[in-house]
């Protein structure tokens, strides 16, 4: 690796250097603890810092190297940076949950998310920011401030792993944990012109299941193969989780190096599933494109429908279980649990047992009558990741003095195609495969396959990584 190291260099590489000692992980720890001093005071991606314990972590990887008898003996990522969005727990750190009403006291354990991307050698770089409770695709809270877009930064960089998305765009980190309940990967991928996969529900598990198997957690990247990677860390059989399947046969980077599969029944969705939302011409644009490089690439595109529901029926299944998204987190002040939360909480309590656990049946009924129809018609589903370009700051706040949960209303632009596939369980991945020409922001392209189908989604996105790059592109003056 050249000196002085480059920030983009992606995951996968960095840590090969680190094996192969072209570079020490004090070094790595350096340049980005650095350049989050540079940039992150007008970025706003991280809410937590603890310097010392990076350094300190660091520099037991890098004694570690040293002691290593082969680079075998290492782990996949060690001496790899990774910050993990405020959401989860790290032990000896606080989770403020993006809520200025949560308490701030230090975590007794790690997330066995967490503890997995330990074992795997990272470098825990600090904790990024969230929505509050990770209900609204933006960050603009009271407890943690605007973060912003590096492509611009009078745009939202999405969220609610907001901070996740502006930290490896900016190249503050060279990937970062995120999760996704409604779009929480994919809406800041797309934003920020990265890369973010969604897995199967259950794939990969967290102490308790969220939001009743709507919510799982991943990575956003800059290559395929730092997600294909990153998921053979995290996509590990968890026998005391309520639902965790055996750790799959082959590893997610190995299938990767398969011959590519040609072919396939390929659908698109470019309308609103949600009536009266309209669709940006650059992101209807950018699915035209994926299109026809999928068909150069040798695949069929077929008119199989998706079945979805109606407006209504759709809303509906996934907001009765959103409601409890901030259930279970420990308020030292809940009059400070901003309005539209507040809302949220208080229909959620006002739902009896009998009328949730209807809500959840008519909820696995719908995403059985998807998934079955997306298996009869399709092998893979293209659409946009955002029906808009990236919003830009304070675009969410149109009404919400006199009705706070038209917060919610006037994000669904950014989630109408994600949410879908949170409710399926599917797995989906956004691509930066396009740019909007009048503005420069990177617009994202979803792809959506049968579930446990990670390893066909990986390898489509790999081909079409390759026909058309990305990794070169970044963020103006970064």
């Amino acid at each position: 690796m050249d000196s002085p190291m480059d920030p983009f260099t992606s995951a996968v590489e960095l840590a090969a250097a680190v094996r192969r000692k072209e570079v020490s992980p004090v070094e790595v720890a350096d340049c980005y603890l650095e350049r989050m001093d540079a940039l992150d005071p007008g970025l706003n991606a991280f809410c937590h810092r603890d310097d010392d314990a990076v350094r300190r972590a660091a520099a037991a990887a890098a004694a570690a190297v040293s002691r290593a008898g082969s680079r075998d003996d290492l782990p996949p990522f060690h001496g790899v940076p990774l910050p993990v969005k405020d959401l989860v727990d790290v032990a000896g750190w606080p989770t403020t949950h993006g809520s200025a009403g949560a308490g701030r006291a230090p975590a007794a354990a790690s997330d066995p998310v967490v503890r997995r991307f330990l074992d795997a050698g990272f470098v825990l770089l600090g904790k990024t920011t969230t929505s509050e409770f990770g209900t609204l695709p933006f960050t603009e809270s009271d407890a943690l401030g605007v973060s912003r877009n590096p492509w611009d930064p009078d745009r939202s960089p999405g969220g609610s792993s907001s901070g996740a998305g502006a930290a490896v765009a900016a190249g503050m980190a060279p990937l970062a944990h995120a999760e996704d309940g409604g779009g929480s990967i994919r809406i800041p991928a797309s934003c920020n012109g990265l890369v973010g996969l969604k897995p199967t529900r259950g794939l990969v598990t967290n102490g308790v299941v969220q939001v009743e198997g709507l919510g799982a957690s991943g990575v956003v990247t800059r290559t395929v193969a730092d997600t294909a990677a990153a998921l053979d860390v995290l996509a590990r059989h968890d026998p005391a989780a309520w639902w965790s399947p055996p750790t799959p046969s082959r590893s997610f980077a190995t299938v990767l190096r398969d011959d590519p599969p040609t072919g396939l029944r390929v659908g698109a969705l470019v309308d609103s599933p949600i009536e009266g939302i309209s669709v940006d011409p650059a992101c209807a644009a950018a699915v035209d494109a994926a299109l026809a490089a999928l068909e150069s690439l040798g695949h069929h595109v077929v008119d199989d429908r998706l079945p979805l529901p109606a407006t209504q029926e759709l809303v509906s299944a996934f907001t009765t279980l959103w409601n409890l998204g901030g259930a279970g987190v420990p308020l030292a002040d809940p009059d400070r649990v901003e309005p539209h939360n507040r809302l949220l909480r208080d229909a959620a309590r006002s739902i009896d047992s009998w009328a949730y656990a209807e809500a959840v049946r008519r909820t696995q009924d719908l995403s059985r009558r998807i998934v079955e129809g997306f298996v009869a018609g399709l092998d893979l589903l293209v659409t946009p990741t955002l029906a808009c370009l990236p919003p830009r700051i304070g675009a969410w706040r149109a009404g919400v003095d006199e009705d706070p949960l038209a917060a919610l209303r006037n994000s669904y632009p950014t989630g109408v195609f994600t949410s879908v596939f949170n409710v399926t369980g599917q797995p989906a991945v956004s691509l930066p495969l396009h740019h909007d020409e009048a503005t420069g922001l990177p617009v994202g392209v979803q792809l959506v396959a049968a579930p446990w189908r990670e390893d066909l989604l990986l390898q489509v996105a790999r081909t079409l990584e390759l026909a058309c790059p990305w990794a070169h592109r970044r963020p103006p003056a970064r």
